[in-house]
């Protein structure tokens, strides 16, 4: 394992249970959080973007700002929905991202996962082509994002501009040299994966996919990354890709801890339906002791195919907390798992 880091689904609720009570509180928790794992030696502070709820949907301002308050985290996304999405302002808005944190965008997308509000994408003006599905609009959006990154001149210029011209078409502007190769694909299926390496994608691999072989999540996770290795190979790329999966890991380190995820009841993998036609199973969560964690974190195939974790971490228990969970787990069960 070379790099860990969180990643933060930014929930937000009225309750006085809760550490974060409105957007503004997740917002600026978010970013004190990303200083608070830099500050710990965490690799990677990601966020997670969901429209129409009570969660982090507006990445880049915050991408922006995590990465103006900090100086060697990587910052990144887990995913951003690309049905939603116009490639061209979002390549702009990345690319500015991307400079103010001088190069450590990691950016994470995908086609979406199931939403709050039927066929929200249509709210933001994207309707899905005659024969294309909500799927394939997606994918196009995304393929229309990565030629844009290359930083090639496609735009014809005005021959009469307010401002000088460079010579010849025109490109994006800011460009961000390098950020083509720091896009990640958020993939829930083998089919999905091998796409993502033929398109030169790294791989975000999270705690559902389809099930489609009926074995253990981590062992079917583990197939889909050896696949997408594989499909990459084929492709010719002569990088090395990266590869993520994300795990719930909680290190049961003092009474609170206990109180909170000691009986947590998810240390089994569980099957369910994301629609009429989609099977999906979901990954366990692990809360243990430290060496019992470590041991049972050494038996995890899909984390030992990868070169990345992320910790999905209780966000709305506040700053403090959360950062003292990334702490235990980078303390006490990191090191004896290979990292550093």
């Amino acid at each position: 394992m070379k790099k860990i880091g969180f990643l933060s689904f930014g929930h937000w609720t009225p309750s006085s249970q809760s550490a974060t009570r409105s957007a503004q509180d997740v917002l600026l928790q978010s970013i004190d959080l990303a200083v608070a794992a830099e500050e710990l030696g965490a690799d990677g502070a990601y966020y997670r973007v969901h429209h129409f709820a009570r969660q982090l949907s507006s990445p880049f301002p915050l991408l922006a700002a995590v990465g103006a308050r900090t100086k060697s985290i990587e910052i990144g996304t887990g995913v951003i929905d690309m049905r939603y999405e116009n490639p061209l302002y979002m390549a702009e808005d990345a690319g500015a991202a991307d400079l103010i944190s001088n190069g450590r965008l990691q950016l994470g997308i995908s086609r979406g996962s199931p939403e709050q509000v039927v066929e929200g994408y249509r709210y933001f003006g994207f309707n899905p082509k005659d024969g294309e599905s909500d799927a394939d609009m997606g994918r196009r959006h995304t393929e229309e994002l990565l030629e844009v990154l290359r930083g090639e001149g496609f735009a014809k210029p005005n021959p009469q501009p307010m401002f000088p011209n460079p010579p010849g078409l025109l490109r994006l502007e800011p460009f961000s040299e390098g950020l083509r190769e720091r896009i990640w694909w958020g993939s829930g299926s083998n089919a999905t994966a091998i796409w993502a390496a033929q398109q030169g994608m790294n791989l975000q691999s999270s705690t559902l996919k389809d099930d489609e072989t009926g074995e253990p999540f981590h062992i079917q996770q583990a197939k889909q990354i050896r696949a997408y290795r594989e499909a990459w190979q084929a492709a010719g790329h002569q990088r090395t890709p990266r590869v993520s999966v994300s795990r719930s890991i909680f290190a049961l380190t003092n009474d609170i801890d206990r109180a909170y995820f000691g009986r947590s009841g998810q240390d089994q993998d569980s099957v369910g339906f994301l629609d009429e036609k989609t099977r999906a199973i979901f990954g366990r969560s692990y809360a243990a002791e430290p060496e019992q964690l470590i041991k049972q974190l050494a038996q995890d195939e899909a984390i030992a195919e990868a070169d990345t974790l992320l910790l999905t971490i209780p966000n709305q228990l506040g700053v403090d907390y959360c950062a003292h969970v990334m702490e235990a787990i980078l303390t006490h069960v990191a090191p004896e798992l290979g990292w550093r």
